[in-house]
């Protein structure tokens, strides 16, 4: 869709002056936000690409590797058993170094966006990767947002793959090496939990949040229907997938987490955007809750399976 469909779409309003677009839209965000009209949009909730090259679309950086998503001789040999390889944190070269600083600077080329198109007292939840979760939060800062908390979704499941360093001298035959370094390994602990970044848009100075909440609705939380979906009024969240749930995308998170979210944040009826949709999940989670919504994707295949999950 090119940038006056967009804007078409973005200017159809309902009796409330709030965008009612209740559908996904086939566009990069950051083009695609230029269009949205300024302080009209509640909340913004996203799973942003997380810059670890889960996929091609998760690749921020201009860096290129012959041994990254499977690129090398050697991967291409070895089939789909070797695919895939992430660049360690010490980096295969100096311009691996970089790599963070490109994550944020593709941060800030829409967080700015991200501001002027949400209301005054507006929130945005932020699920980012536990390695550039800080750039994004400098990112967001840097654009005017202000840093309220950082919530953990604890995840049920999760593989614990750091290697066994006794089992890479084993190999190489080093047996002397092999028994002093027992018990050790190489990578991180299991990754258990998911940074969920917590942004608010600044409200007018010289008012409070009481003031925001009657002039543009939103600003507190509604702790009360947060635990309808959780146990406890806590910034850890334990909260997974319900049976068959799952499987329509790499990075897919709970219905209910996103439920949960939409219900700590916004009243019925207002809007809520996910500018990278990926397979619709924030978007289903505000129409079961009657919300407006809408939201931006790229990838056109998880454009249709955003469609089909909406209908």
């Amino acid at each position: 869709m090119n940038v006056t469909g967009i804007i078409e779409i973005a200017q159809r309003k309902d009796s409330n002056g709030s965008l009612a677009l209740d559908r996904i839209v086939h566009a990069d965000c950051v083009t695609a936000l230029k269009a949205v009209p300024e302080n009209s949009v509640h909340l913004i909730l996203s799973d942003i690409p997380y810059g670890i090259g889960a996929e091609d679309w998760d690749v921020l950086h201009d860096n290129a590797n012959s041994a990254y998503l499977g690129a090398s001789p050697a991967q291409e040999k070895a089939g789909t058993i070797f695919k895939k390889r992430g660049k360690p944190i010490n980096g295969w070269s100096e311009a691996d170094r970089a790599i963070p600083r490109q994550y944020y600077e593709w941060c800030s080329s829409w967080a700015p966006e991200w501001l002027r198109v949400l209301k005054p007292g507006g929130t945005a939840f932020v699920f980012a990767g536990r390695r550039y979760a800080h750039r994004c939060t400098a990112a967001l800062e840097d654009a005017g947002f202000s840093f309220k908390d950082m919530l953990a979704w604890r995840r049920e499941r999760a593989a614990h793959r750091a290697q066994r360093l006794s089992v890479v001298f084993e190999r190489r035959g080093n047996l002397r090496a092999e028994k002093e370094w027992s018990g050790w390994r190489i990578g991180n602990l299991r990754p258990s939990f998911e940074p969920i970044l917590w942004f608010t848009k600044p409200y007018r100075i010289g008012t409070t949040i009481a003031d925001n909440a009657l002039e543009h609705g939103i600003g507190p939380f509604n702790e009360e229907a947060f635990l309808r979906y959780v146990g406890r009024p806590d910034n850890i969240i334990e909260c997974g997938f319900e049976t068959g749930e799952g499987g329509q995308h790499p990075t897919q998170k709970p219905l209910k987490l996103m439920q949960a979210l939409i219900a700590l944040s916004t009243r019925e009826g207002q809007t809520v955007l996910d500018p990278f949709a990926g397979s619709g999940t924030a978007l289903v989670a505000a129409k079961r809750l009657g919300r407006h919504f809408f939201g931006f994707e790229a990838e056109e295949a998880y454009v249709r399976i955003c469609e089909e999950r909406l209908r």
